[in-house]
């Protein structure tokens, strides 16, 4: 198979090369900085809100593989992550349909039972991205994922430096709000399955299988690391102040935190559970999840608290 892969630098991206690879597929890469993509694999430079190279990287692929977000802090010329987001899926979609590619895949995320006039930021994004690229292309397939467990995972490192770094764990309300977070072998299994398999023309809620609540997620990860954290409930979110100072405790970026944690208002749940099988996929607990993240995690970098 010819497959695209953009953000072939990124987490999931430099997870997904080397399976695609394995599998015997003719693989190039999309990447504004080729140096980094680590993958033995051709890459044309270019960016998909300038247009950049799309055209090139495009040509004679069959699946491309949409793993592009734009929550990092930009030029303002470029406006808000939002719009952003849309004008790179835009600029996508319109190529592919051009070039005559079969199938996107795309990996968003989950979208709960929220109502889209009171979705967050971040969710109305993918939400957006995720209709843009199946109009263009009507046999796509979205992948909607909560938290992804694994070692380079933003949303998860946020989650492990707080609790290294909080000595009593202040939670606001949002921590009574229920996901299925997943491993990121899992997502990776997917992503590869969702390529071939008969699942076009649809979006794919996928989760793990153990429902958590985000402050049981915590106390689990403080668990596994060996580390005894108090927590304290919170009765009120304060998102964007709770947001930032998690992430100048976490050394994170706060254009990214505070999207990530508008999100936390409400069940992240699928709608079903039928992804896993469709995709033909076994599942990971939460608890060996962690345990690998952990394991890939001090393989390469110390963990203080552990």
């Amino acid at each position: 198979m010819r497959v695209l892969l953009t953000g072939a630098s990124g987490y999931i991206g430099a997870l997904l090369a080397p399976r695609l690879l394995a599998r015997g597929d003719q693989v190039r890469a999309l990447a504004r900085t080729p140096g980094r993509v680590q993958a033995d694999v051709p890459v044309v430079r270019g960016d998909a809100i300038t247009g950049e190279g799309l055209a090139e990287s495009l040509q004679n692929v069959q699946v491309a593989y949409y793993l592009i977000h734009s929550m990092e802090r930009a030029g303002t010329e470029q406006g808000p992550f939002p719009q952003r987001e849309r004008l790179a899926a835009e600029n996508f979609a319109t190529a592919a349909h051009d070039a005559g590619v079969k199938r996107i895949v795309y990996l968003g995320g989950l979208l709960g039972d929220s109502h889209k006039d009171t979705r967050s930021r971040h969710l109305s994004s993918r939400e957006q991205v995720e209709r843009v690229l199946l109009e263009a292309v009507p046999d796509s397939v979205a992948l909607r994922a909560s938290i992804v467990i694994g070692a380079r995972s933003r949303s998860f490192r946020l989650l492990v430096h707080l609790v290294e770094r909080m000595r009593v764990l202040a939670l606001p309300a949002w921590r009574r709000y229920r996901t299925k977070p997943i491993d990121e072998r899992d997502i990776v299994e997917m992503l590869l399955s969702a390529a071939s398999t008969d699942v076009g023309g649809r979006s794919l809620d996928v989760g793990g299988p153990d429902l958590l609540s985000y402050g049981e997620m915590i106390e689990g990860i403080a668990e596994l690391m060996m580390v005894s954290r108090p927590s304290v409930g919170i009765a009120f979110s304060a998102t964007p102040i709770a947001a930032r100072v998690a992430a100048a405790i976490a050394s994170e970026d706060p254009d990214l935190v505070v999207p990530l944690m508008e999100s936390l208002e409400g069940d992240l749940l699928p709608a079903d559970d039928r992804a896993a099988e469709l995709l033909d996929v076994r599942l990971h607990t939460f608890e060996a999840a962690v345990e690998h993240a952990l394991g890939e995690w001090e393989a390469s970098e110390r963990l203080a608290a552990r």
